[in-house]
């Protein structure tokens, strides 16, 4: 199957290197012309707009969007259906609102062009362990794009599926994006416990070693974690400042108008704005009140 893949960032271009290893043709589009020579590398073909793209897959076309969420998503979309046929397939592999991709679906409908919203995990590591894929979409458009979505799984029946319409596999990502906010907090937390206890002199790499095979915490994560920590293991020359992609803000929103209880999340969410402090004004108000009522010693900048 020809796939066309529009945005050859990091992801997008591991993606298309995992379809190319796996005999299909891909034809990519990235505004950066270094990108494309680099699918060029790999025997990919490259266009250098949206309406080459088009014109160089035959219909009916299947393409893959990887750009971020949000406007340039919108304006891909926008673009894509003055170009798009009857028949067409657009996939949304990157990690859109639900909601919006369920609005860019009925978009699209209007058009004839079937959307399909892929949940997409596996980070730098797709290329060669494959990606975890959360499909929502039309049962028959899907059963199509089983050969593509069997190629950029682990397997062709483990680590992709099917999990219902349009908006669901990006609901289901969102999800998943915020089980590993409250994952990565935990291990966070823990390994500082660990290595605030100097009379102990822990070896933090040796402790996530150890933990990795057999323990009831070992993931995936932990050996991302134990591989950081034994490149560098005072985090020395990273500032305390954590970033979030906003899976976690929306998961935390669904959480509420659902009245789900979620305060794992809430707080992993919260822990990560609170690293962007840099001049905590209520951190200030605390000392404050402290010397306000009991007489305790502010430091002073």
């Amino acid at each position: 199957m020809e796939l066309g893949m529009i945005g050859l960032g990091r992801m997008g271009a591991n993606m298309a290197l995992r379809l190319l290893r796996g005999g299909h043709a891909v034809v990519g589009f990235d505004p950066k012309s270094e990108a494309r020579s680099e699918l060029e590398g790999h025997e990919g073909r490259s266009a250098d707009s949206l309406a080459t793209l088009v014109r160089m897959l035959p219909a009916p076309r299947t393409l893959w969007m990887m750009v971020p969420a949000g406007s340039i998503t919108d304006g891909t979309v926008e673009a894509l259906g003055a170009l798009l046929e009857p028949g067409d397939v657009l996939i949304d592999g990157g990690n859109s609102n639900y909601k919006d991709s369920m609005r860019r679906a009925a978009q699209m409908a209007q058009r004839n062009v079937a959307y399909v919203d892929a949940g997409t995990s596996g980070g730098v590591w797709g290329l060669d362990e494959g990606y975890s894929l959360m499909v929502g979409g039309d049962k028959a458009v899907v059963d199509k794009l089983r050969p593509i979505l069997e190629t950029l799984a682990p397997a062709a029946d483990k680590g992709w599926g099917h999990v219902g319409p349009v908006g669901s596999g990006h609901f289901t990502k969102m999800v998943h994006n915020g089980i590993e906010y409250g994952l990565m907090q935990a291990y966070a937390e823990g390994f500082s416990i660990l290595q605030h206890k100097q009379e102990f002199a822990l070896d933090l790499h040796q402790v996530a070693e150890i933990w990795r095979t057999g323990s009831v915490v070992r993931s995936w994560l932990l050996d991302l974690t134990s591989d950081a920590l034994g490149r560098n293991p005072a985090m020395e020359g990273i500032a305390p400042w954590v970033a979030d992609s906003g899976e976690g803000r929306w998961t935390l929103q669904e959480a509420i108008d659902l009245n789900v209880p979620a305060p794992v999340i809430a707080l992993s969410l919260m822990a990560r704005l609170r690293s962007r402090d840099n001049d905590s004004f209520a951190d200030k108000l605390l000392a404050a009140m402290r010397n306000e009522f009991g007489g305790h010693e502010i430091k002073k900048e």
